[in-house]
C-alpha cells in the first residue's frame, strides 16, 4: 500500500507570452497558473497545475479549501475525494472555480500514482492508442503582413494545422482568413475561432465569404445558448463546427455531446474537473461519431503534459490540438516541451506525468506573481499589464 499524502500546497506563478493573444474575448499577455505540489509521507512528490480563470487568488483559495479531502489520504483515492468534496463540501455551487482548482490537484494525484507504480500516466488511463499527438500553430499578427509572416514561420517549423481568432470585424476577418490561406497554400488545415461573437446570420455570411479558404472547421461561431444554435449553423453552412463555449462542466458537456451539436468538442480537464472525466467524455465523443480537440486557456508545461497523456489514451482525437508552448517566454520545467519547437509529441517514458520542475524557474515565476499580480485576460487603462518578453512597458 502506498503511503498517505502529507502535504498539499499551491504556488501562483506568471509566465509571459512572446506577444499578446488577442481574440473577440481576451487580450492576454501570458499565463498565470497555480502550481500544485503534493508530497507523500515517504517523500514522493506529485505536480499539478490549476487554471487561473479571471481570479487566481480565488482558485488558490479553493485548492487550500480542498486540501483536507486530500491530505492524510491514499493518492489512489482521487475519484472518491472529488465526489466527496463536490457533494459534502458544496463545491457543486461553484463549479467553474472548483473544476479549475481540482484539476490541478487531480493532475498531481496522477503524477503521484504514476511515480508510485513506475508507469507513465497514459498507461494508468487505459494505455496509449497512438504513438504521438499533433498540435496546431497559433497564427498571430495585427496586420495582414504580420499574419503572413506567422504563417510562414509555422510552415517552416513543420506545422500542418493552423488556427486563428476571428470575431472582431467580419470584413477584416474575411480578409485575414483569405490572406492566411494564400500564405499557407492549399495543403495545411486552417481553423478559425469566433468565441461565440457572431449572430446566426453573421456566421452564415462570414462562412460563405470564407469558403475559398476551405476551413477545416470553425470553432464556436455563435453563442452556446440556446443549445441548438450551433447545430443550426452546422446544418445551414455545411462547414464543420467545433463546440467550446458551453462545455463548462461535466453535465453541460454531456448534454451537448448527447445532442450531437458539433463535429468536434474542444475542451480539457479544466472544463470538466479531472483527467478521468475528460477521458470518459472523450470516449463518448468518439462513440457519437465526433472528435476531441484538446483546449487550452494558456497553460504551462505541467498541464500540457497531463493532457498529452490523456490524448494518447483517447480514441478519437483531431490533428492539431491546442497549445501555447510555442509562444511562451519560459516555463517552470527543466526541459522544454517537444511542442515548444514543433507540432508533434510522442509517448513520455518517465513515470507519472513525466515532468521535472525547475525550482529556480518556479521561484522566479512566483516572484513575478507576487510583485505584479495576475496576468489578466483583459486590458483596461486602470489595470494594464502589457507584458512582453523583456518585462513591463508603459
Amino acid at each position: 500500500m502506498s503511503s498517505r499524502i502529507a502535504s498539499c500546497t499551491v504556488t501562483p506563478v506568471n509566465v509571459p507570452y512572446t506577444h499578446r493573444e488577442v481574440s473577440a474575448v481576451v487580450e492576454r499577455d501570458g499565463v498565470t497558473a497555480g502550481i500544485v505540489r503534493l508530497e507523500t509521507e515517504d517523500g514522493v512528490v506529485g505536480w499539478g497545475e490549476t487554471c487561473s480563470g479571471s481570479d487566481m487568488a480565488s482558485v488558490a483559495d479553493a485548492v487550500a479549501a480542498m486540501s483536507p479531502f486530500v491530505v492524510g489520504r491514499d493518492p489512489f483515492g482521487g475519484e472518491r475525494a472529488r465526489r466527496e468534496l463536490w457533494r459534502y463540501a458544496l463545491w457543486q455551487f461553484r463549479e467553474p472555480t472548483a473544476n479549475f482548482a481540482w484539476a490541478g490537484i487531480d493532475m498531481a494525484l496522477w503524477d503521484l500514482c504514476g511515480k508510485i507504480t513506475g508507469r507513465p500516466a497514459y498507461e494508468l488511463l487505459g494505455g496509449a492508442l497512438r504513438d504521438e499527438v499533433d498540435y496546431f500553430w497559433y497564427l498571430s499578427g495585427a496586420s495582414v503582413a504580420e499574419l503572413r509572416a506567422s504563417a510562414e514561420k509555422g510552415r517552416g517549423l513543420g506545422y500542418g494545422c493552423f488556427y486563428m481568432k476571428v470575431g472582431r470585424s467580419r470584413e477584416e476577418d474575411v480578409e485575414r482568413v483569405l490572406a492566411a490561406r494564400d500564405a499557407l497554400g492549399p495543403s495545411p488545415r486552417l481553423r478559425v475561432d469566433a468565441n461565440g461573437a457572431w449572430t446566426y446570420a453573421e456566421a452564415l455570411r462570414a462562412l460563405e465569404d470564407m469558403r475559398p479558404a476551405r476551413l477545416d472547421f470553425v470553432e464556436q461561431p455563435v453563442s452556446h445558448y440556446p443549445g441548438d444554435l450551433l447545430r443550426r449553423v452546422r446544418v445551414a453552412s455545411g462547414v464543420a463546427v467545433a463546440a467550446n463555449e458551453g462545455l463548462w462542466g461535466e453535465e453541460a458537456a454531456l448534454d451537448r455531446i448527447l445532442a450531437d451539436v458539433a463535429d468536434v468538442y474542444t475542451f480539457s480537464p479544466f472544463w470538466v474537473g479531472s483527467l478521468a472525466t475528460f477521458c470518459r467524455l472523450g470516449h463518448l465523443v468518439e462513440r457519437r461519431g465526433s472528435l476531441v480537440c484538446k483546449h487550452t486557456h494558456g497553460e504551462l508545461g505541467i498541464a500540457a503534459s497531463a493532457c498529452q497523456h490523456a490524448l494518447l489514451a483517447l480514441p478519437g482525437v483531431v490533428e492539431g490540438n491546442q497549445q501555447t508552448a510555442a509562444q511562451m517566454t519560459g516555463d517552470v520545467l527543466v526541459a522544454p516541451l517537444p511542442i515548444a519547437s514543433g507540432p508533434r509529441w510522442g509517448r513520455p517514458e518517465a513515470p507519472g506525468l513525466g515532468v521535472e520542475v525547475d525550482e529556480q524557474a518556479l521561484g522566479r515565476a512566483a516572484a513575478d506573481y507576487r510583485a505584479h499580480g495576475q496576468l489578466l485576460p483583459y486590458q483596461v487603462p486602470s489595470v494594464r499589464h502589457d507584458r512582453i518578453a523583456d518585462g513591463y512597458r508603459s
